[in-house]
């Protein structure tokens, strides 16, 4: 299993602790992006400087 992988799994696992109904879902739904975004930075899939706007040209 790789870092993004782990990444979404950890961010769903944490994301059902909140209450149940539509929020939960929100939530749940929320913390997993952000599982999967550190995951893909972690694994180096995505760079951060491309999308904050720092090309390596600068």
């Amino acid at each position: 299993m790789n870092a993004t992988q782990t990444g979404i799994v950890v961010g769903l696992v944490l994301g059902l602790a909140a209450t149940q109904g539509f929020v939960a879902f929100l939530v749940t739904l929320a913390v997993g992006v952000i599982g999967l975004v550190v995951g893909r930075v972690i694994d180096g899939a995505w760079d951060l400087n491309d999308v904050f706007g720092r090309g390596r040209d600068r």
